[in-house]
């Protein structure tokens, strides 16, 4: 276990926040003061046989660094892979589900298309989360209106209910057709179905995404199905652990739209968390750029397994209804970003003379080679030790490097099998990793319309910094923006969101805007948000709505998120330009508006801002051995926590702290910013 941060006592009647998001491999705790704006930071192993325990854990160790007790805590905020975990893995509850009779095969049948990177001729699609086994229908028909075609006969949900016994499930998904339109049957069937099968996880597809498209919806009710029981178990065993502990703040969660809610909205609708930790990280980019003036960023999260690239245009993070989690689309509302498997612990392999990285990964347990776990296959951390551009040790001094183990499985793997030097291997191993992320920058920047070399690249995640400059040489920007604490931001991003949820509703039907209509749809949809706000505890002066219109053109599949406005006149010209800017042309045909969102949030106390002081000229505390391009030279090693406001390092230089390392390359230069931020720029050629 490792912690940063002062050394003196914390005041005992202090408000701190306290910020836990756990990975994989390590679970990263922020505690902040927020009226100084001290913060504290930890990492410590993560435990994946009980996550709640590395949490606990964690809380320990930052109250104690704080001199903090827990009845100090006001707010506890947490990111959790926990439901991401059972999607990907498929280690979710047992679940089955109900549906309209004659549409038990709308989730197998799924969609005709296949993933960008299959092969069209051997892609097999991949087994459904509910077999058609455990798939039970009930006789009903509502309408693509809402009008109800054939009422509810209760009899065939008792019919249903008794086969769902006998399937001895954890879980129950109920999505009825249309049921956007008209939710009256799928609340019976719920109703009917906790009354008669206690003890059962009961999900309604109307509230958890009542839209448009049928195997969409099916498959969101059946992963929240899926993740509900194991979701509700850790937040419980959470709760009560902060309660024996005498911590009387309660506990928000961390959402994939990129802000918080209570514990009694995630234990309802657990999928919201799909893409909780990732999430928080752009947040926390957002906030750590905007201390620097910088609204404009690509942000890159390169932990173990995988990188999480997300464009932030004008200090506005974009949200998608068109996400994926594993193999599954989840058209619930998430930050938009791409996720490619490139990460630290991506193997490095050879076959058939080629070398390929990723996307398997080493992941914590054995891990990379330099770990000493037992890890013997390449993987990018040990090219990047093979190099020399981490230091000896990592963690603050508590994680020695193996670089013997890491040369020699870098030699064994790749530098023998290609016949080339075991530097020359690393690189190419590097080079690879690199253009894989530089394929995602490219589909979220110049494939929407973006040019990356007008955006600061912010690189985090534990393995961030050590590709910044490689990054932004390939992708042509001359600035990198390197936080205070990459390798913890996600746990800093939660500090930085705000209270938040969505409430969306679909239209009966599509078509050109009823303006008459959909005011009556938001208010309706704002009524929803009062209540949400009521049992969150926010206050009238303090509640924000926003509405958002999705449109499409006619017999177009996706819709366009676009700004509410006041006439159909002015929704459908805010449509053509996102089109137009989107695709580079519009169309002579009629807009449809398809569904209605109204975004609910709250600002969150957050700690005050902190500015570094001017220091001395920086000193490094070692110089060591990296095998550069032009050959093999000793390159000085910073001690960032020596660094103060205008610092300025020349490249090649190492930066080292407790959560990650900075690779500052030749023709880069980094100054340190009063925000404690680096920001690394390119000399001019």
């Amino acid at each position: 276990m490792s912690f940063d941060g002062a050394e003196t006592a914390h005041a005992q009647t202090a408000a701190l926040t306290l910020a836990v998001d756990i990975g994989g491999t390590f679970t990263d705790v922020a505690l902040a003061d927020t009226a100084t704006g001290q913060v504290w930071r930890a990492k410590t192993p993560s435990r994946p046989d009980d996550p709640s325990e590395a949490f606990l854990t964690g809380l320990r160790l930052a109250l104690d660094a704080a001199g903090a007790a827990p009845g100090d805590l006001r707010q506890v905020l947490h990111g959790t892979t926990v439901a991401t975990n059972m999607i990907l893995e498929g280690k979710g509850a047992r679940a089955a589900l109900v549906t309209t009779r004659g549409f038990r095969h709308v989730l197998g049948i799924g969609r005709q298309d296949i993933p960008r990177a299959a092969n069209l001729y051997n892609w097999i699609k991949p087994e459904r989360p509910v077999p058609a086994s455990r798939i039970v229908e009930v006789t009903e028909r509502i309408l693509p209106g809402g009008t109800v075609a054939k009422a509810l006969d209760e009899d065939s949900v008792a019919t249903a209910a008794d086969a769902l016994r006998e399937m001895d499930v954890d879980s129950v998904a109920i999505c009825l057709l249309h049921a956007f339109a008209n939710p009256d049957h799928e609340r019976r069937v719920a109703e009917i179905l906790r009354a008669t099968l206690p003890g059962i996880a009961i999900t309604a597809s109307s509230d958890v995404l009542p839209v448009v498209r049928e195997y969409e919806r099916t498959l969101a009710s059946v992963l929240n199905a899926v993740v509900m029981p194991g979701v509700t178990h850790y937040v419980a065993r959470i709760e009560e652990k902060l309660a024996a502990e005498g911590v009387p703040a309660p506990l928000l969660l961390m959402q994939s739209n990129g802000g918080v809610a209570g514990a009694g909205k995630i234990r309802s609708a657990p999928a919201l968390t799909a893409l909780s930790g990732p999430a928080a990280g752009v947040v926390g980019a957002r906030s750590a750029a905007a201390a620097c003036g910088v609204d404009d960023i690509l942000t890159v999260d390169i932990g173990g397994t995988s990188a999480d690239i997300c464009l932030i245009a004008g200090g506005e993070i974009g949200l998608t209804q068109q996400g994926q989690v594993g193999d599954w689309p989840l058209p619930l509302p998430m930050v938009d970003m791409v996720t490619i498997g490139a990460g630290g612990g991506s193997i490095a392999r050879v076959a058939d003379g080629a070398l390929t990285v990723g996307p398997e990964s080493a992941g914590a347990t054995p891990g990379p080679a330099a770990y000493g776990r037992g890890g013997s296959e390449a993987t990018v951390t040990d090219a990047h030790v093979v190099l020399g551009h981490l230091p000896a040790r990592l963690l603050g001094g508590d994680m020695a490097l193996d670089v013997v183990a890491a040369r020699r499985a870098l030699e064994d793997g790749v530098a023998k099998p290609l016949g080339i030097a075991v530097e020359d291997a690393a690189r190419g191993i590097l080079a690879i990793a690199d253009n894989k992320m530089v394929g995602a920058l490219r589909v979220v920047s110049v494939e929407r319309g973006f040019d990356p070399r007008d955006f600061t690249l912010l690189p985090f995640g534990g393995a961030g910094p050590l590709h910044g400059c490689a990054l932004a040489d390939l992708i042509g920007t001359r600035r990198v923006l390197i936080v205070p604490a990459p390798g913890i931001l996600c746990a800093d991003g939660l500090m930085a969101a705000d209270l938040k949820s969505e409430f969306s509703r679909a239209r009966p039907r599509a078509g050109t805007a009823d303006m008459a209509e959909a005011e009556q749809l938001c208010l309706e949809l704002e009524a929803d948000a009062a209540t949400w706000f009521d049992v969150e505890g926010v206050a009238e002066g303090d509640r924000q709505t926003n509405r958002v219109a999705l449109l499409r053109y006619a017999g177009q599949g996706n819709e366009l998120a676009v700004p509410w406005a006041q006439t159909a006149e002015a929704l459908e010209a805010g449509f053509a330009a996102a089109h137009r800017a989107l695709y580079g042309f519009e169309l002579n045909a009629p807009i449809e508006l398809v569904t209605l969102r109204v975004e609910a949030r709250a600002a969150m106390q957050t700690p005050a801002p902190s500015a570094l002081t001017p220091g001395a000229p920086p000193q490094p505390v070692d110089h060591v051995p990296v095998a550069l391009p032009s050959g093999r030279e000793n390159v000085p090693l910073f001690d960032r926590s020596t660094l103060g406001a205008g610092a300025l390092i020349e490249g090649p230089a190492i930066v080292s702290q407790l959560d990650t390392t900075t690779l500052i390359a030749p023709g880069w230069s980094g100054t340190v910013q009063p925000s404690g931020a680096l920001i690394l720029t390119k000399a001019d050629p």
